[in-house]
C-alpha cells in the first residue's frame, strides 16, 4: 500500500510585520540615562537642601578660592595675616561680612582706614567669602533677622546712642574727624546689619560692643533710633549738615557779620 508523502505547504509565508527599527534602541538607552540622570540630581538637590552642612561646606570651598585669588596678597593664602594685612582668623562671619558688604575690602589703597565704596563682588561671592571666614576659628556670628526689623524703642535708642556713640559718630549721625586722618563715617543709608556687625566687630577705629555691653535688644533699639532720624526730616529746619555748631558759626560768621560789613559799607558811602 503505496503512503502518499505529505505535500509541502503551498502558501507563502506571510512576511512578519512590527519588526523594530534600529533607532528605537538608540531612543530607549537615551530616555534611560536622561531618567536615571534626573533623578540622581533630584536625590543630590534634595539631599544638599536638607543638609546645612553640605551647603556651608561647599560655600566656604568656593570662597577659599575667591579667596586666593583676591586677598591672599595682603592676609596670606592662610589667612594668618603679612605685614600687610591682619589675620583672620577668630574675625567671624560678622566682620567679613561688613568688610565685604560696604565695600571697605579689598583696599583701593593703603591710608589712614578704608572707606565705603561700592561692593566689589556680588552677593554670592561675599556669602562664600564669609563662610570661607567663618570656618577659619569661632567668631562673631551674623545678626538674626529679629534684630534688624527697626522696629525696637527709638526712644531707648536714642539714650544709648547719645552715651556709646555719638561722641564720634554726632549726635545726629553725621559722621566726625578723628586724629591722624581717621574718621568717624556718616551712618545714614548704611544697612541695619551692617550698622549692628559694626558694634560687634568694632572696625578700624571702632570699640567693640559686646552682648554684654550692649544686649542683641539694646543694639535693636539703636538701630531703630538711627532709621528714625534717618527717615524724618529735622523739626527745626534746615540742618546745615547736622555738624551742629561749627556749621552753624561758620553760616553766622560768613553771611551774618558779610550782611553787617555791607550795610555798614552802603551807610557810610551814602553822604558820598
Amino acid at each position: 500500500m503505496r503512503t502518499s508523502s505529505p505535500k509541502p505547504n503551498s502558501a507563502p509565508r506571510q512576511r512578519a510585520t512590527g519588526r523594530r527599527s534600529p533607532l528605537a534602541t538608540v531612543a530607549l538607552i537615551a530616555i534611560g540615562l536622561v531618567a536615571t540622570g534626573g533623578a540622581y540630581a533630584l536625590a543630590s538637590t534634595t539631599a544638599t537642601a536638607t543638609n546645612p552642612a553640605i551647603v556651608h561646606q561647599a560655600s566656604a570651598d568656593e570662597g577659599k578660592k575667591l579667596f586666593a585669588a583676591n586677598c591672599a596678597n595682603c592676609h596670606g593664602l592662610d589667612a594668618a595675616g603679612t605685614d600687610e594685612g591682619p589675620s583672620l582668623h577668630g574675625v567671624g562671619a560678622a566682620s567679613a561680612d561688613f568688610q565685604l558688604g560696604t565695600g571697605r575690602m579689598p583696599l583701593a589703597m593703603q591710608g589712614p582706614q578704608g572707606e565705603k565704596k561700592t561692593p566689589q563682588f556680588t552677593a554670592e561671592q561675599i556669602a562664600d567669602l564669609v563662610a570661607y571666614v567663618a570656618s577659619l576659628a569661632p567668631g562673631p556670628a551674623l545678626p538674626e533677622d529679629r534684630y534688624l526689623q527697626a522696629d525696637g524703642s527709638a526712644s531707648k535708642g536714642a539714650e544709648l546712642y547719645r552715651i556709646n556713640c555719638a561722641m564720634c559718630h554726632n549726635v545726629a549721625g553725621a559722621g566726625g574727624a578723628l586724629t591722624q586722618g581717621k574718621f568717624a563715617p556718616a551712618l545714614a543709608g548704611v544697612e541695619a546689619r551692617h550698622i549692628y556687625e559694626a558694634m560687634v566687630t568694632g572696625p578700624q577705629n571702632m570699640p567693640v560692643f559686646s552682648d554684654l555691653n550692649i544686649t542683641p535688644q539694646q543694639k535693636a533699639d539703636i538701630i531703630t533710633y538711627l532709621k528714625f532720624i534717618e527717615n524724618n526730616p529735622s523739626v527745626g529746619g534746615a540742618d546745615l549738615g547736622s555738624l551742629g555748631p561749627v556749621s552753624e558759626g561758620l553760616f553766622i560768621w560768613i553771611f551774618g557779620l558779610g550782611a553787617i560789613v555791607a550795610m555798614t559799607v552802603w551807610i557810610a558811602a551814602r553822604p558820598n
